[in-house]
């Protein structure tokens, strides 16, 4: 931010949780925020990320309202995913169309406003699960592991144009993703349900860890201490790691018996 333009910040799924928590947090700074959500509300600018036409109304009411991006923020995204033999590829569908190929037509659809002006940051909400992947969320692990992929790769190609590109890996905290969730692994859902109401950090809690890793340049952020912790584990000690991811897996079974 300069002292002549506030910094200019898109986000999706801003209507609550993480992304309610960052436009709030960006704004406090002093910038400008356009927030965007599939469900309409005040002050909210429909976006339904899935949808290539509402993805170029975005850009053009970025165009015409600022004329340039700074920050483009890809946070919407869903809950899901369920055993190998209970999950349906209807579900695996539903996952890659939101929460991978919503960032992929984000990331596209503002790349051409970046590379013009030689700046400007994206910045993808995916999961510790894109890092960590515990049994019975094989469809969110690998949709939230590519979106980790699709972020460096974009840091990569875009780095020659000024602009770089952060992913945000966070562990449980507590929102309301699970609302949205469709499956048939109830007992999958069950467990995550716990763990999220359980979680002793909130979308505020989250949103400035974000701001203050990207202030340092971070492009992995991984905001909170559990995160960290299971993160190290699997690089520090792979044969514990698969113990504990091992042992999860004998738990999510016995809630399903």
């Amino acid at each position: 931010m300069t002292d002549q333009q506030p910094l200019r910040v898109l986000i999706t799924g801003a209507a609550s949780g993480l992304g309610a928590a960052l436009a709030n947090a960006w704004e406090a700074r002093g910038a400008d925020v356009l927030r965007t959500d599939r469900t309409p509300a005040d002050g909210i600018l429909p976006l339904d990320i899935t949808s290539d036409a509402d993805w170029t109304a975005a850009r053009e009411h970025v165009d015409q309202t600022w004329g340039a991006l700074d920050v483009l923020v890809n946070n919407a995204g869903i809950a899901g995913g369920g055993r190998l033999d209970v999950s349906g590829i209807d579900e695996w569908q539903r996952l890659v169309d939101i929460n991978l190929l919503g960032a992929v037509r984000g990331t596209a659809t503002f790349t051409p406003v970046f590379k013009r002006q030689g700046s400007g940051r994206i910045v993808n909400v995916a999961s510790l699960a894109g890092l960590v992947h515990p049994a019975g969320m094989a469809g969110y692990n690998a949709t939230k592991a590519a979106v980790v992929a699709l972020t460096e790769t974009t840091g990569h190609e875009l780095a020659a144009h000024g602009v770089t590109a952060h992913v945000v890996c966070p562990s449980y905290f507590r929102t309301n993703l699970m609302a949205g969730v469709e499956g048939r692994d109830a007992a999958l859902q069950q467990v995550m349900s716990r763990l999220v109401e359980d979680a002793p950090l909130g979308p505020d809690d989250i949103a400035a860890a974000v701001l203050d890793a990207i202030d340092e340049g971070v492009e992995l952020i991984v905001p909170d201490d559990a995160a960290r912790a299971a993160y190290q584990l699997k690089l520090a000690d792979r044969t514990a790691y698969d113990a504990v991811m091992r042992a999860q897996a004998r738990k999510l079974d016995a809630v399903a018996e």
